[in-house]
């Protein structure tokens, strides 16, 4: 028996093998490659006709691009025969650490993600939400900043935010002022609704479409309180809500219809 040709035949046996191993794992990254570089593009033009802001379509894209990656490396080394379990193993404890120590970022991060996403405001809109109300001025991927109604600057975690109620004020258009006026039993109640309604229909801010509205809203125990409604754009909300409060006053001032106010009675003691 001739050694020295055992031995060959099992080095090229074993070139044969690996060669062919080797051959599959570099066809296997340029296909995995291609296709790659196909799912980023095809991704990109979806996030694109969806209109995704710039950055967080960036961002995806490179998170995309390195998960997928990744995958494709361990299908590679699969199949020149490293053992890839323990390659996974670390990975996915890996993950794990990154993911504890970086939890409330990342809620957050995912919360900024489902804002851009779904969009349940814009830059501009004014929203009433974690107890704050604000015009938007800025959506991160963190954070979103508003402008309060004071002018100071409010931010608010992205995940907080989008796991709570948000009140969008600007979406429909238009805004409802809802104003509640009282006036005294003795007042007359159709001349009263024809005094406050040219009130509102005479406000060059109060909507026409929707029509505004009044009505008896309750007898209290010292008046006769009006659901005055009046219907105005919703950049106008705070000009109609304090103008007609105050051309009320004043109409009704004319009118001789009273608006009551609480009494003091003073009992004076006999010494």
């Amino acid at each position: 028996m001739n050694l020295e040709n055992i031995d060959t035949e099992k080095w090229l046996q074993l070139g044969l093998d690996y060669g062919l191993k080797i051959i599959g794992a570099i066809l296997i990254w340029i296909i995995g490659a291609w296709v790659i570089k196909k799912i980023l593009k095809t991704s990109k033009n979806l996030m694109s006709k969806q209109s995704y802001d710039e950055s967080l379509q960036k961002f995806l894209l490179n998170l995309l691009g390195w998960v997928l990656k990744i995958v494709l490396i361990v299908v590679v080394l699969g199949t020149v025969g490293v053992e890839t379990t323990s390659f996974a193993a670390i990975l996915a404890a890996a993950g794990l650490a990154i993911g504890l120590a970086l939890q409330g970022s990342l809620g957050n991060f995912a919360g900024g993600v489902l804002i851009m996403i779904f969009k349940p405001f814009k830059i501009g809109d004014l929203i009433e939400a974690q107890g704050e109300i604000g015009v938007v001025k800025e959506i991160e991927i963190f954070t979103t900043k508003l402008t309060g109604l004071s002018n100071k600057e409010i931010i608010i975690p992205n995940g907080s935010l989008s796991n709570g109620n948000i009140v969008n004020y600007t979406t429909e258009g238009t805004r409802r002022v809802d104003l509640v006026i009282g006036v005294g039993y003795d007042s007359d109640i159709k001349k009263t609704k024809e005094v406050l309604m040219n009130v509102l229909t005479s406000h060059p801010k109060v909507l026409q479409d929707p029509a505004p509205s009044v009505n008896v809203k309750e007898l209290a125990d010292s008046s006769i309180n009006f659901a005055v409604r009046p219907w105005c754009n919703a950049e106008d909300y705070w000009a109609v809500y304090f103008e007609a409060t105050e051309n009320i006053k004043e109409a009704l001032d004319a009118a001789g219809i009273e608006i009551p106010f609480p009494h003091r009675v003073e009992i004076q003691k006999q010494g």
